[in-house]
């Protein structure tokens, strides 16, 4: 039996789900980067081999942390000179013989606004804000090992990201909810586990080089995202406020600024994907249930 090593740089969210599912088989062995103890500890307790490694704190001895990695995954957040885990390791990241795939978490921001119309992969990056800008630059520092060592590099250009804890339902149930409304703006989403099967289809069938949309099928303005999570939470939708009349932070307004519509094709063309959840709807239905679950199992665990 083959083994296989997953190594993270930047065990977070999305990380967890795809080692949690990783780790059901006994070939697989995880392990990744945090920027806390307490992390760490949690880490260490799901199984998976933690390191700390931040903007001021490269791997202390980097080599054997990444020995016998075969499948490496980067998500850890860029900033204005790129991906920390380039910056910092790249060196040692070429060097590793064993590996097999290499994949970075990007954003569909990159594509920047569009006025509602349709992106795909071939589509030219335009980003408008930062966030988009500095994901760009880290998609290109890691390319570029692929044109310099042969870096079996990935590009996985995420919509935003949703799952149990992290949904609308959280916000609603926080008070923090608001229905904006700009008319002809839509966003894209995709929930974690679909992130996670698209990731290992393309463990499976690593093609260098390539990018993929990872996003579900239905792109709609938050405002009717919100009002369905209140629906299954049997509460009272906020108001709708217009958009020109909303008070907001700049980052959610650079949100608003944003509109596109993000093509999934190729990963249903390329990869076989079908997703688990292809609208908002049927991902947060999954959510609470996913909730329900839970309680029942920690109760049962109580009794």
């Amino acid at each position: 039996m083959e083994n296989k090593r997953l190594f993270c740089f930047g065990y977070g969210y999305t990380c967890d789900y795809l080692g949690h599912d990783l780790l059901k088989d006994p070939q697989w062995s995880v392990a990744g980067t945090t920027r806390s103890r307490e992390k760490a500890d949690a880490m260490r307790a799901r199984g998976v081999e933690p390191h700390i490694f931040d903007y001021e704190h490269p791997l202390p001895d980097p080599v054997p942390a990444l020995a016998n990695t075969t499948h490496l995954l980067i998500s850890t957040p860029p900033d204005d000179e790129g991906d920390p885990a380039f910056l910092m390791h790249a060196d040692e990241v070429a060097r590793i013989s064993t590996l097999k795939w290499v994949g970075y978490l990007s954003t569909t921001a990159i594509y920047g606004n569009r006025d509602g119309g349709w992106v795909d992969e071939t589509s030219e990056p335009r980003p408008i804000a930062k966030r988009g800008s500095r994901r760009l630059k880290a998609e290109g520092q890691w390319l570029s090992l692929l044109k310099a060592s042969g870096l079996p590099v990935h590009i996985f250009r995420l919509a935003g990201i949703y799952g149990p804890g992290r949904s609308a339902l959280d916000s609603v149930r926080a008070g923090v909810a608001r229905r904006i409304d700009k008319p002809g703006h839509a966003f894209s989403r995709i929930h974690v586990e679909d992130i996670v099967q698209v990731l290992r289809a393309s463990m499976d069938a690593p093609r260098p080089g390539e990018t993929y949309n990872v996003c579900d099928d239905d792109p709609v303005p938050s405002h009717m995202v919100i009002s369905y999570a209140c629906e299954l939470l049997g509460r009272i939708p906020p108001p709708l406020l217009p958009f020109k009349e909303a008070d907001l932070a700049p980052i959610t307004r650079s949100f608003y600024a944003d509109n596109k519509r993000v093509s999934n094709a190729k990963i249903k063309e390329s990869l076989g994907i079908q997703l688990k959840y292809p609208d908002y709807r049927q991902g947060l239905k999954a959510c609470l249930e996913a909730e329900d679950y839970a309680v029942s199992l920690f109760k049962g665990l109580a009794s």
